[in-house]
């Protein structure tokens, strides 16, 4: 850095300010230098503390006189509080994703034992507002251009939170608030999936401790009434069970239960004067789960918009699947639901988004210098997306009738995986820098035609009762062949599949390389050069894990190939309880990271391949070829494979 001091300047390195100042009487330490880097200096004014002994290397000694003070105007400037023991940042901090860094510089952290107010300029290390952004101003005179930009999260005058912690309330020195609402609370999505998953993250500590958890529904319950109804699904971590009764009664001592009746925009009114009593006069955020049915859902957001959202922080709603039923209709919701809420405070869920399998695409491929080069068609000859499930449609009949399996899971899990995995690096792992990348992945997708799909139905059974709700045309099976359009992936065919009512479980992506030109096992081998084949295998039901198929020779006498498996298999390697996949997504709502959420224009894309051959298959009600029950589907799964050079890895 350089310190003008009037016409004349002076190089001085970082480690010519040695000594930390003490700006806590019990333990908050920041090195002058940081104070130096981090705080706004007027022009030709650097106050030097006496008592700091701050020593000036080189030939600055002789203006010593004009640096007084240091220490008393960095305290002056953060006007700073006396701290207490009582404290807890290090509880609020959430395990830092891989970013770069993986934890605060130790001269920026804070002792657990310290409380207080935080000062300004050291609350925006902490911020991640969504209403709001908070700069620094220019530091005059000072050239920190020799300064790493990832230090203390400031890049381009611009502090940045290298995690997300918690916002303070300079007002009286508390967290703010956090509000969650589940709109639709008495259904079976929020008794079984989403109020667990809230009780985990709160067990866990990633909620503070503050939360208010807000039931909200059409039902004449009281909060005891939710309280107990929700009781039974609550459970804890295996691997740590330490005060789980009492976490328990603590959370559901902060669970409220609100009738809102008919009258949304009534209802919601008197959610958020609820929510009010919770928050107090705290900074406030909130989150809303509309785990509504389709047709109440704008009404519901509407009001919600209008009504519920505070503004004393930011506001986020959730949005169940379906996005629409095909480009026009999704076009239809989106442009209402923008018209209430900003992008950014959307977020569209998709439950199989939140596995670990997702979450470790961009993993494995952008931190393995092995996988990266090979991700391209050079060496990969197909890639295939599997989702099979042994189960029938009986718990969701009337919603799986009306959309069946492309509205419901083939536009939102498939084609994400598939974007996520074809996408090109993002420039960061922000959730935008991803969605851009992603976008692009699904503007190159050719749209689909009916010469490219298999649809199918399991045979109706009325002992297994998986025919109540289904008419004769609603497909239960999928299966597709694409392709992407562009330079890294020109001529690779990506095969999807996702049906119910099949042979077993089964989650994974399977990528399938080039055959080694020239083999000089060729002979070795044998005629089938397809089992040869190298694969990865990223797979996630129904065991865990990362597998790579490689060629090799088989002990002993002689000279005899086999194909052989190299595994990561999760429950051998990692003994700990895998999350689930509504914990991963709900935790993202509350720290704002969206990559797993599908954007307005992600939206669009994805329909835009799908609509033409949905019309197309409605236009000429094209029937499903029928399979059996607990069968491997229908025939011309194995043709659609044959047509594009593929054979099915599954079988």
């Amino acid at each position: 850095m350089t310190l003008s001091l009037s016409a004349t300047a002076k190089p001085l390195p970082e480690y010519s300010i040695r000594k930390p100042i003490s700006l806590c009487s019990n333990g908050l330490i920041i090195p002058a230098s940081t104070a130096v880097r981090s705080f706004p200096v007027a022009k030709s004014y650097f106050p030097l503390a006496l008592d700091s002994r701050l020593v000036l290397y080189g030939g600055a000694v002789n203006f010593s006189h004009r640096f007084c003070g240091l220490k008393f105007w960095i305290l002056e400037k953060l006007n700073f509080h006396k701290c207490n023991r009582n404290c807890k940042w290090g509880n609020e901090l959430k395990k830092l994703k891989i970013q770069g860094i993986d934890q605060l510089p130790e001269h920026l952290k804070t002792p657990s034992s310290c409380e207080g107010k935080v000062p300004e300029e050291l609350s925006v290390l902490g911020l991640r507002n969504d209403l709001t952004e908070e700069t620094t101003e220019p530091v005059s005179q000072i050239d920190d251009s020799s300064i790493p930009e990832n230090q203390l999260g400031v890049t381009n005058n611009r502090v940045e939170s290298p995690s997300p912690l918690p916002l303070y309330d300079r007002h009286n020195g508390r967290l703010p608030s956090l509000s969650i609402a589940v709109i639709g609370a008495t259904g079976e999505l929020a008794r079984n999936k989403i109020f667990p998953a809230l009780f985990a993250l709160y067990y866990s500590g990633f909620l503070p401790e503050n939360v208010g958890i807000f039931g909200y529904s059409r039902k004449n319950l009281t909060d005891e009434d939710l309280r107990s109804t929700i009781a039974s699904t609550l459970t804890c971590r295996i691997d740590h069970q330490q005060n789980c009764g009492d976490k328990m009664n603590a959370f559901l001592s902060r669970t409220y239960y609100l009738n809102g009746g008919y009258n949304n925009r009534e209802g919601m009114l008197k959610l958020s004067a609820l929510m009010e009593q919770t928050e107090g006069e705290s900074e406030a955020n909130r989150i809303f789960y509309l785990s509504v049915p389709q047709e109440a859902l704008l009404d519901v957001a509407s009001s919600l918009a209008d009504n519920a959202q505070t503004l004393k922080g930011w506001n986020r709603i959730i949005i169940e699947k379906p996005f629409g039923f095909d480009a026009q209709s999704s076009y239809m919701l989106t442009q209402s639901l923008l018209s209430k809420f900003e992008e950014k405070q959307i977020y569209r869920i998709d439950h199989l988004l939140g596995k670990n399998l997702i979450e470790n695409l961009t993993v494995l491929r952008f931190s393995n210098l092995v996988f990266e080069p090979l991700w391209s068609r050079t060496y990969i000859r197909n890639v295939q997306v599997i989702l099979s499930e042994d189960w029938a449609m009986e718990t969701r009949g009337r919603y799986f009738d009306g959309y069946g399996i492309i509205r419901d899971i083939v536009h939102s899990h498939i084609f994400q995986t598939m974007a996520l995995f074809a996408m090109e690096p993002p420039i960061s792992l922000n959730g935008e820098d991803i969605r851009n990348e992603k976008v692009k992945v699904l503007r190159s997708t050719r749209k689909l035609e009916l010469g490219d799909i298999v649809l199918g139905q399991y045979k109706a059974s009325s002992a297994e009762k998986v025919d109540v709700y289904m008419n004769t045309l609603t497909p239960t099976f999928f299966a597709a062949a694409l392709y992407i359009d562009n330079a890294r992936w020109d001529g690779v065919p990506f095969l999807i599949k996702a049906g119910m009512g099949l042979i077993k479980h089964r989650m994974e992506i399977r990528i399938q390389f080039h055959n080694v030109p020239g083999n000089l096992y060729r002979e070795r081998i044998g005629h089938n050069i397809n089992l040869a084949t190298n694969e990865l295998i990223l797979r996630d039901i129904p065991d865990e894990a990362i597998l790579v198929k490689v060629n090799n020779k088989i002990p002993g006498l002689g000279l005899q190939l086999d194909a052989s498996e190299l595994n990561l298999l999760y429950k051998d390697k990692y003994n700990v309880e895998v999350p689930d996949s509504y914990e991963h997504l709900l935790l993202d709502v509350v720290d704002g990271d969206n990559h797993l959420f599908m954007r307005s224009d992600e939206l669009a894309a994805a329909w835009n391949i799908l609509t033409p051959v949905l019309h197309e298959i409605d236009e000429n009600k094209i029937a499903p070829e029928l399979y059996e029950f607990g069968g491997r589907g229908p025939v011309g799964a194995y043709y659609l494979g044959a047509k594009h050079g593929v054979q099915w890895a599954d079988d």
